[in-house]
């Protein structure tokens, strides 16, 4: 008897601190729910960074992530996804007529910021591999790109030309020397 009430006294307190370090892994969740963090702001040394992430440890992609940001689409683009991005670098930001980024940017032109961006995102993977001639990707605006190939390779809408490709936790973003404009 006294070997029953020991034993149930250790599962007790086996219990007691597996509930204990719990609770504080919840406090510690709450706490970064409170500031208004969310999914990406989750630090981690060991995982492959998302696609928010991988775009911010880029400089070529900083009209791009602060464009992400002025939309208020840090926390779509860097939930589980899978999404592909097609990221214009900053060059191909540069090549649209003066003044349009900064336009788009204003808060009143958010909606015109986010269809822009909705249209370098599809939803799911596509490897550029499995990318065919004629092939069309309805992306997440609603409105759909069109790829074709040239000497073998993807190009989107007749002009953006992948030049480079980085898988991300939650998708693949492949950097594009154009931006694409929905129509």
């Amino acid at each position: 008897m006294k070997k029953s009430i020991a034993l149930g006294l250790l599962a007790f307190a086996v219990i007691s601190c597996v509930k204990n370090e719990s609770a504080a892994t919840k406090t510690e969740i709450s706490g970064s729910e409170i500031t208004g963090a969310g999914q990406e702001a989750v630090t981690d040394d060991v995982s492959s960074p998302n696609i928010v992430q991988l775009a911010a440890g880029n400089p070529d992609l900083s009209t791009l992530v602060t464009a992400v940001k002025a939309a208020g689409l840090t926390t779509s683009l860097s939930n589980a996804g899978p999404f592909t991005v097609f990221a214009p670098l900053n060059s191909a930001f540069d090549k649209l007529p003066a003044g349009t980024v900064e336009g788009l940017l204003k808060p009143e032109q958010a909606d015109d910021l986010s269809d822009v961006l909705g249209y370098h995102t599809y939803v799911g993977v596509i490897k550029e591999e499995y990318m065919s001639d004629g092939q069309t990707l309805g992306m997440v605006n609603g409105k759909s790109i069109k790829i074709t190939m040239v000497d073998g390779k993807p190009v989107i809408n007749g002009k953006a030309r992948i030049v480079g490709a980085v898988p991300a936790s939650n998708g693949i973003v492949y950097a594009v020397d154009e931006v694409l404009l929905p129509e």
